[in-house]
């Protein structure tokens, strides 16, 4: 049995200082006692210091006959451009669990991105007294996983250029020997990933000596056809200027100029299948399906074409092992992969979630944005995949969000709320009820039980939250509870807590929102009418050809992730509470084979974000005395 579990005692102050002042201030618990407490074995543990370690997949194997815990998803209504508090709301709910009501449990998020901790939203590892520490560590290099991400991405993109660019240079014969040495004494092998691609081809030879010419150029000449070529390359800033370059412009590559782009390395597919992938097996499969182009006949053309898969699953060897970490009150926490909500599924990984369910009592996990879309792909994608059943979804709701979506004055950030969001205004908050009653329906039609979590703010009056908790009870919520988390740690989200303990206890009927077998429009359609209440879908010429060509290749029994704004139910960001009939625009649909679905853009959305005029990194600093990292929040 593991020791007992040992809570870490909060120093709260008043009025609630930075963030980051709380998380150094704090009592931080060795990462050794906390994989203790948590029944965590030491050989299980590579250490990254004394306060975070990544944890052996081996432990799997150990604890498969263990059963599992109570599966929660922490999701929100459509967010203000300032966040509701999702992250926040998870770690609260979790302190106050293990470190208030005695249960096991576990807390699984995602890694933050460098764009937005240097960019315009700062950190996400909580806030107030509801944090993962240390705080520093959470939210910039942690253990290195998105370093790697990066580097498989580029590499394979690297391996793109160089193949279109020899096999132009290079006759059959020559590329066959190049691709396929012989050794000082004449001899040729097949390595691992060339013998996946003799599989592919269905050529059924050992020997390199006995391929016929026709079988070595088959072998050799991808023939990429470089204008359908969608893999590009990734870097973890927001760097607007990349969104669109040309590559080939040096001199030794002359004629092969093409124009392509960067996308920020948590919305690679890599950084996609770190997240969903089942094991090293899972993982090495899923790199090689990897779908970068066409070529000129018009197939698919994959990373395991390439014979790159292998090395990008050594660089990412490490990477599918997660983090442990703490919460401010030495609760646990697995912190693992990072893709981008809008554009990939925006969830942590299904291992941690694996591990985590055989550990504990209760896993308290996120999906990313609102529940429109973080929640969508949630069940339709992550518990496809995973086989996990959830228990209870806790929808965060604010004051202030519902009356942005009762027609409150726009809400920008970095400037002060306007005086509609401070002072109460019952009737702005009634007009913005429909948003919350929408995405609480959205979460039923899962069959999964709903709990409201009222993220309070010192400006909200009781009269305020007395309409949402009413309100949220008369749209089928089991309860809606005010929490202080942020103010007052687990302790403030103790009720809370009652409450998803009792919801996780009552019986659910979870489904699926559609089948796979339905067709890719089919798909789309229902996910806008029945989660966004669209009135119908308008296709560009674009979508129109990609569907047709994922059609012919086979990728149409994929689920869909949704690329669109998180600030509305409808393309337009713009648009607040809870509009009906009107058409989504798909502007595209693109394949992330490997990952497993496929993601069609909404309007316009960006794969780089930019830097805004004023970006949070100026109050980055180091304390040269100290050695404190200082103005992270």
């Amino acid at each position: 049995m593991p020791p007992t579990f040992a809570p870490t005692q909060l120093n709260i102050r008043r009025p609630v200082p930075a963030d980051i002042d709380i998380a150094q201030e704090a009592i931080t618990k060795s990462i050794l006692q906390v994989a203790e407490e948590s029944g965590i074995l030491p050989d299980e543990l590579v250490f990254y210091g004394p306060y975070k370690a990544k944890v052996k997949l081996g432990i799997l194997e150990r604890l498969k006959d263990a059963p599992d815990g109570k599966y929660i998803d922490v999701t929100a209504i459509t967010p203000t451009p300032l966040g509701e508090g999702k992250t926040t709301t998870t770690v609260g709910l979790s302190q106050a669990l293990g470190a208030h009501l005695g249960k096991r449990v576990f807390t699984c998020l995602r890694q933050p991105s460098q764009g937005p901790t240097f960019g315009i939203k700062g950190g996400a590892a909580g806030g107030g007294y509801s944090q993962v520490i240390p705080m520093e560590d959470f939210n910039l290099h942690l253990t290195g996983d998105i370093h790697a991400i990066t580097a498989a991405n580029n590499l394979l993109a690297a391996a793109i250029e160089a193949r279109v660019f020899h096999e132009t240079e290079q006759d059959d014969v020559k590329l066959f020997n190049a691709l396929c040495p012989a050794d000082r004494q004449g001899k040729r092998t097949f390595s691992p990933s060339m013998r996946r691609r003799l599989d592919k081809l269905g050529i059924q030879k050992a020997d390199p000596n006995d391929l016929t010419p026709e079988e070595r150029a088959r072998f050799a000449r991808l023939d990429i056809n470089p204008d359908s070529i969608t893999w590009k390359r990734v870097m973890d800033t927001n760097d607007r200027f990349l969104r669109e370059i040309e590559v080939g412009l040096g001199p030794d590559e002359k004629g092969h100029t093409r124009r392509t782009g960067f996308d920020i390395a948590v919305a690679s597919e890599v950084m996609a299948i770190l997240a969903l992938t089942t094991g090293l097996e899972d993982m090495r499969e899923r790199l090689g399906r990897m779908v970068i182009g066409t070529n000129r006949s018009g197939e698919a053309v994959t990373a395991e074409d390439l014979g790159v898969a292998g090395a990008m699953m050594v660089l990412l060897k490490d990477a599918i092992q997660p983090n442990l970490m703490q919460t401010l009150e030495g609760t646990p926490v697995f912190v693992h992969a990072g893709p981008f909500a809008n554009i990939a599924h925006g969830q942590s990984s299904i291992i941690a979630d694996r591990i985590a369910l055989k550990l504990s009592d209760y896993v308290v996990t996120e999906s990313g944005f609102g529940a429109d879309i973080g929640m969508e792909k949630f069940f339709d994608i992550k518990c496809r995949t995973s086989g996990l059943v959830p228990h209870v979804v806790v929808l965060v709701a604010t004051v202030r969000a519902l009356k942005m979506h009762g027609g409150g004055p726009k809400v920008v950030a970095g400037k002060p709320l306007a005086l509609e969001y401070t002072d109460e205004n019952l009737e702005l908050l009634r007009k913005g009820l429909p948003n919350l009653e929408r995405h609480i329906l959205n979460a039923r039609k899962y069959g999964v039980n709903v709990v409201v979590a009222i993220n309070s703010f010192s400006t909200d009056t009781p009269a305020e939250v007395e309409v949402i908790r009413s309100a949220a009870l008369k749209m089928g919520a089991m309860d809606a509870v005010v929490s202080t988390h942020w103010m007052d740690g687990g302790e403030g989200a103790m009720a809370l807590a009652e409450a998803v303990i009792k919801a996780a206890e009552q019986p659910n009927h979870f489904e699926f929102l559609y089948p796979l077998e339905l067709s890719i429009k089919e798909k789309i359609e229902k996910i806008c009418r029945e989660i966004y209440g669209a009135g119908g879908v308008d296709y560009s010429p674009e979508a129109e050809q990609k569907i047709a060509l994922y059609n012919k290749l086979g990728f149409d029994k994929l689920p869909l992730c949704m690329a669109k704004t998180h600030l509305s139910f409808t393309h337009d960001p713009a648009i607040k509470g809870a509009p009906s009939g009107f058409r989504i625009p798909i502007s595209d649909v693109r394949a992330s084979v490997g990952a497993g679905f496929l993601y069609p853009l909404v309007g316009e959305m960006r794969t780089m974000p930019g830097l805004p005029t004023r970006p949070v990194f100026y109050d980055v600093d180091l304390d040269l005395k100290t050695g404190k990292v200082v103005g992270l929040f």
